[in-house]
């Protein structure tokens, strides 16, 4: 080859060499960065109060990543702002895998869908690991004075227009809420609550007639005899309560098939590859054990999983879905 041409192709040849290095080193770094991963004590933060599904579902897998990993898994709950608060700061720390985030559809979709001055952005501010959960919601109430079935409760708010209150602990569960009471043309009061256990409590307590909530804070409470779960907002099996009916079929309303919420696991932006599918694995791992799947089934939480590209995917789908519905709702948020 002529040296004129060999001159040509010089630089060309080093930006290549430059590349394929410098790919090659930062795969290796990655590699070498999971293999490490974690020497150290990792945070899982929930964004809610101690008690709630999130909580519940985040101390089991941190319980059994601490085991497997031989380092401390910690819980660091920080209720606030719709889960915003949490999400915010976690959004800022470093992309290192050690502190990570139980988040919700509040946090990845509805807190976007709903607020404009949002301090973070779900699709670029976090990199998605895996589903930990689809959480079947239910509508419940007190088995002392509640009605006995979904068409008598809509029958009692009919004749009681305005009268009636139902409480949800966050944005998700009082859509769904407004989308039952649309359905079933009934006017009704909404009673707001700081998460899954005040708003259980609400009930209890006779501040609202029923509730829109996750499954695992008033389960105990359901098969105690205190409350009565008259649907549950999706057609997936719910074996803690395998006679309770999905609201479609209960109430006959096709639209209301699966209104129920969802957690994920989430770090930081820039958290690499490797050390992502390190934690997505040993939760997989972990799913398959029929002691973990028995002690999420009990608390009446449902395990899933996806790959990150899963789940990136899902959350765009719901923040279309959801947006829609709450723009159909008029609801105004402060």
């Amino acid at each position: 080859m002529p040296a004129s041409r060999l001159a040509a192709l010089a630089p060309a040849v080093s930006l290549a060499c430059l590349i394929a290095a410098t790919g090659g080193a930062a795969a290796q770094g990655g590699d070498t960065a999971a293999q490490a991963y974690p020497n150290r004590a990792v945070r899982i933060v929930v964004p809610f109060p101690a008690g709630g599904p999130t909580d519940i579902l985040s101390r089991v897998v941190a319980q059994r990543l601490s085991e497997v990993w031989g380092q401390p898994v910690v819980i660091e709950n920080q209720p606030g702002a719709n889960t915003a608060i949490a999400a915010a700061r976690v959004a800022k720390l470093p992309a290192d895998g050690y502190t990570l985030l139980a988040a919700m559809d509040v946090t990845m979709v509805l807190n976007p869908v709903t607020n404009k001055n949002l301090s973070y952005d779900p699709l670029k501010d976090f990199a998605p690991i895996t589903l930990g959960s689809k959480n079947t919601s239910l509508l419940t109430v007190r088995a002392e004075d509640g009605p006995k079935t979904v068409k008598e409760l809509i029958a009692r708010a009919k004749a009681n227009p305005g009268k009636l209150n139902y409480g949800a602990g966050i944005i998700t569960t009082r859509l769904a809420g407004y989308l039952f009471n649309r359905e079933a043309g009934i006017e009704v009061q909404y009673i707001p609550f700081s998460g899954s256990p005040p708003t259980v409590q609400g009930l209890l307590n006779r501040a609202v007639d029923y509730i829109v909530d996750g499954t695992a804070t008033s389960l105990p409470l359901i098969q105690g005899g205190k409350l009565r779960a008259l649907a549950k907002l999706n057609s997936r099996p719910l074996p803690a309560l395998p006679e309770v009916e999905p609201l479609a079929v209960a109430a006959g309303m096709p639209a209301l098939d699966d209104i129920s919420t969802w957690i994920g696991f989430v770090a930081p932006a820039g958290t690499p590859r490797p050390v992502i599918d390190k934690i997505r694995a040993e939760i997989v791992r972990m799913y398959a054990d029929p002691a973990i799947a028995d002690k999420l089934e009990k608390s009446g939480i449902s395990a899933a999983t996806s790959t990150p590209e899963e789940f990136d995917a899902f959350v765009r789908k719901e923040t279309e879905r959801w947006g829609q519905v709450f723009k159909d709702s008029g609801i105004q948020l402060n």
